[in-house]
């Protein structure tokens, strides 16, 4: 195998744009495998689906909410499996900007108990964690039996923004890149399920959601001094994003790449593919009967002594 810079395998090659959509998790679109002319002349994505016996399908918006519909559900049953097992799962969110991370995050969390699954997505760090080990920030905020935890963004910045915005010197780097895969195996020995996902785009669709959030005030917070820095160095955040994979595309905790050219499918295929992956079945549960209400003696205060919300709307 090719070795990289550090010693590490040499990336294969992809660029932005391409994603794989793996795995059947949910997916009602099975057919025959494709047959290897079929699979070469797809897309990377679609190949990946064709390889595991799945025909991509094209979704329209009301079916799009259909399906999200059901692969909550599903989420749901994996939540009530993981916590009866006591099972850990961590998910990691990569990305270009406007890449659809946070909307990805947001749909998964949309009807999970917050208490066993949870969002981190750490800011700047403070003086105090510039002093610490790297990634002591993170590892506080691992899972224990039974919960989730999805990373908004990860330990990873440092071999993205990081490394091309020189916020890091070239030995913390070059430690970054040793350690990672070290570290990230430990914690699957640990019995923790590491998945990793990179939200893939072109960079004419970056433009344009770029564009969406200057002139929507609704998306205007999501822009920052540092995205209008990435943009501009977009080159250079891809090739340490291929060098990233040349060290940290492990066969413990792979890199699995999802195109986000379109919101709303990618969603689909990495929550699907979320549900592969985790080998979560029927939890058993006690039969649920409602109790008789309460009787007994109570007068209830005037409801106009109380500060109410004014009725600006009423059904229609």
């Amino acid at each position: 195998m090719a070795q990289g810079r550090h010693g590490g395998p040499a990336g294969d090659g992809a660029g932005e744009g391409g994603g794989v959509t793996a795995g059947t998790g949910g997916s009602p679109q099975a057919a025959g495998p494709a047959g290897p002319a079929g699979i070469a002349a797809a897309d990377p994505s679609t190949a990946a689906a064709l390889a595991v016996g799945i025909t991509p399908c094209r979704v329209s918006r009301k079916e799009y909410e259909r399906e999200l519909d059901r692969l909550q559900t599903e989420l749901v049953r994996m939540q009530e499996w993981i916590r009866h097992t006591g099972f850990r799962l961590v998910v990691v969110f990569e990305g270009r900007d406007t890449a659809g991370k946070g909307g990805t995050v947001k749909r998964i969390l949309e009807r999970l108990n917050p208490r066993q699954c949870r969002v981190v997505a750490l800011g700047t760090p403070t003086e105090r964690e510039r002093t610490q080990w790297y990634f002591q920030r993170y590892l506080a905020h691992l899972p224990a039996a039974g919960e989730i935890v999805l990373f908004d963004r990860s330990w990873y910045n440092r071999a993205g923004v990081e490394r091309v915005m020189g916020f890091c010197t070239d030995d913390e780097y070059d430690d970054f890149l040793r350690t990672c895969p070290q570290l990230e195996r430990a914690l699957v020995r640990s019995g923790i399920v590491l998945v990793k996902y990179w939200l893939s785009l072109s960079d004419e669709e970056q433009e344009r959601r770029f564009q969406e959030r200057i002139d929507n005030p609704g998306k205007r917070w999501k822009l920052s001094a540092m995205d209008l820095q990435a943009r501009a160095r977009w080159v250079d955040f891809a090739a340490a994003k291929d060098e990233m994979f040349a060290y940290t595309d492990i066969r413990e905790a792979p890199w699995y790449v999802v195109d986000a050219e379109d919101k709303r499918t990618a969603r689909l295929n990495l929550i699907s593919h979320l549900l592969s992956v985790v080998p979560y079945g029927d939890v058993p549960h006690d039969r649920v009967v409602l109790p008789p209400r309460q009787e007994k003696a109570y007068k209830r205060p005037p409801i106009d002594s109380q500060t109410w919300v004014p009725r600006r709307y009423a059904r229609g």
